[in-house]
């Protein structure tokens, strides 16, 4: 059984940082470590998950004296972690308490450095909005126009993972610069249709504000994937659309 390396931002989660770390010490794979990077200056909520780390030793944190963000800690987290597997989570997200077992199985059977699984969408009170089914990825072209990868799905085995394969400095889309960084290098993602985890849609969060996310998926196109104004007004337009399609 190989060593699996969950890394987990966390900035103001406390009422739903139970229920996720909960999820994740209820797995059947249970051969991993959990690496929560705190990146709140005020450390207000510090002591809360010190207490929570003291009761399995499998917990360690790490404490960001500066506001990284989530992008840049999730890279801390990876620079001191073990595992052969890297494994992300945000601090409001839920597995299945099956997710890392199917999952490292899955990515062992079909020999490959990358997985996502389909997830479900929930509100703050744990209530289903709806379901992402997950898909292969096979080239960079396939996922240009839309981001269809549930960041706390995914497993990387740390060997593709190198100084330019990293999360990028930006406030949101930081995952979908690396997936594309990944399918650049020819690398497949590939897919485990089953619903493994559960994403938290939350009203008030970075992640739900349409126009840091305008302005971030344009600066995806045109500063890291080097694309001129013209190209990446035109991607952004179709990631645009296909958002709007997905929360019809």
């Amino acid at each position: 059984m190989e060593l699996v390396s969950i890394i987990m931002p966390y900035f103001k989660k406390i009422t739903f940082i139970d229920e996720t770390i909960e999820s994740i010490l209820n797995q059947t794979y249970d051969k991993f470590e959990l690496l929560i990077i705190y990146d709140d200056i005020d450390k207000e909520e510090l002591n809360y998950l010190k207490q929570i780390a003291d009761k399995d030793k499998r917990i360690n944190i790490l404490v960001n004296y500066e506001n990284l963000g989530a992008g840049l800690s999730r890279n801390k987290g990876i620079d001191n972690s073990k595992g052969k597997f890297i494994a992300f989570i945000d601090s409001d997200d839920i597995w299945l308490n099956n997710k890392l077992e199917k999952q490292i199985q899955f990515m062992n059977e079909n020999n490959c450095y990358i997985s996502h699984t389909s997830y479900q969408i929930i509100n703050s009170k744990n209530e289903f909005i709806s379901n992402r089914i997950a898909r292969d990825f096979d080239t960079f072209q396939s996922l240009l126009k839309s981001c269809d990868i549930g960041l706390s799905t995914v497993i990387i085995n740390r060997l593709i993972l190198s100084k330019d394969l990293k999360f990028p400095k930006i406030k949101t889309k930081e995952d979908f610069v690396l997936w594309l960084k990944i399918l650049k290098k020819n690398h497949k993602i590939k897919a485990l249709s089953e619903n493994l985890s559960k994403w938290r849609k939350l009203e008030n969060s970075l992640s739900s504000s349409i126009f840091q996310k305008i302005k971030d998926g344009f600066k995806v196109y045109n500063h890291y994937m080097g694309f001129n104004f013209l190209k990446s007004s035109y991607l952004l337009i179709c990631l645009c659309i296909n958002f709007l399609k997905k929360n019809d």
